[in-house]
């Protein structure tokens, strides 16, 4: 099973691990790691290993990040760089990807990572009654 590091600036991660698991329900092997404001992005690595050591075994790991060059992503790609193999990060988290990643944690990393991409853009939708797109039917 692929575990799971849910990460960012603040306590987002934990909100929207919440938020995914009264969507989805409760998953093993995943856990939200927050930084912050008074941590460096060394201390960040620290609670990674520690997450990891928690989940342990680990056979593949991926990284959900908030945003792409913070320090949750620096220090994550250090982590990841360390044995890319059978770690991956994906940044610009959302609910839809979260909810999609739980869904799909027992394939392997190659597999998840660009369904994460798809699903995560997926997501981004706009409401538009004033074309005739069919949205009005939602209401």
């Amino acid at each position: 099973m692929l575990a799971i590091i849910v990460t960012s600036h603040g306590e987002f991660a934990r909100g929207i691990l919440q938020s995914a698991e009264m969507i989805f329900g409760k998953s093993q092997k995943i856990i939200a790691v927050t930084l912050a404001a008074d941590e460096s992005v060394e201390d960040l690595a620290n609670h990674y290993q520690a997450a990891i050591q928690e989940m342990a075994p680990v056979d593949e790991l991926l990284f959900l990040v908030d945003l792409w060059g913070g320090s949750p992503f620096n220090a994550a790609s250090r982590v990841v760089a360390q044995c890319p193999a059978k770690y991956g990060l994906v940044a610009g988290l959302n609910l839809p990807m979260l909810i999609e990643a739980l869904s799909i944690q027992n394939q392997t990393l190659a597999e998840v990572i660009p369904h994460l991409e798809r699903a995560a853009q997926g997501g981004i939708r706009h409401l538009d009654l004033q074309a005739n797109t069919g949205d009005d039917e939602l209401l």
